[in-house]
């Protein structure tokens, strides 16, 4: 795992805090999908990277 997939996942990590705080908050809807796609989208990059590197 280098700097790059480690970046990616925790900025995953970040966002998915992201929704459960604007869950709580009571946050528009949009706002939440669009956090999630983001997470979504970094975790996935940076599990990828992680499998690219191991094969």
């Amino acid at each position: 795992m280098n700097g790059l997939s480690t970046a990616l996942i925790l900025v995953g990590l970040f966002l998915v805090g992201g929704i459960i705080s604007f869950v709580k908050q009571g946050m528009p809807k949009g706002v939440i999908v669009l956090l999630g796609i983001g997470a979504a989208m970094a975790l996935t990059a940076g599990v990828m990277r992680i499998e690219s590197l191991w094969s």
